[in-house]
């Protein structure tokens, strides 16, 4: 199994290593996150006082420990589909919600997120929260 990990998963990870790190290596190899949330990522990083040792870290994390999948056509297309349903049923998701979730389907990935009830509407999506005992 692989697994798409969210930006809270990301950012507590770039916050404390430790808490996380039996997780990255037991599933090293097969951890991903998408363009969106790297575009998260950044403006968390640019929030900061001094943005270029969080800049530097989000660097690292992608050339070592986590691939980056693009938010391609396939998963624009998912993305419309998921709307329409859900709104169709009177559910509403959060725009970005939509796009990381769309994106987990697209290829096939378990989301790995702290914020597990942003996505319960989220149909045949796979998720673990890392955060919580």
């Amino acid at each position: 199994m692989s697994f798409r990990l969210d930006t809270n998963i990301l950012t507590a990870h770039l916050r404390r290593p430790a808490g996380l790190s039996h997780r990255f290596i037991q599933h090293s190899g097969r951890l991903y996150t998408s363009t969106v949330s790297l575009a998260e990522l950044y403006d968390w990083a640019n929030s900061r006082r001094d943005p270029t040792p969080t800049r530097a870290a989000i660097q690292s994390l992608l050339k070592y420990e986590v691939a980056l999948i693009p938010f391609d056509a396939d998963c624009a297309e998912e993305c419309g589909r998921l709307r329409f349903d859900l709104r169709r049923q009177g559910i509403t998701v959060d725009k970005m919600d939509l796009l990381i979730g769309a994106t987990v389907l697209v290829y096939d990935l378990t989301l790995v997120t702290h914020n597990t009830r942003h996505f319960q509407s989220i149909p045949n999506l796979r998720l673990e929260d890392w955060l919580t005992p």
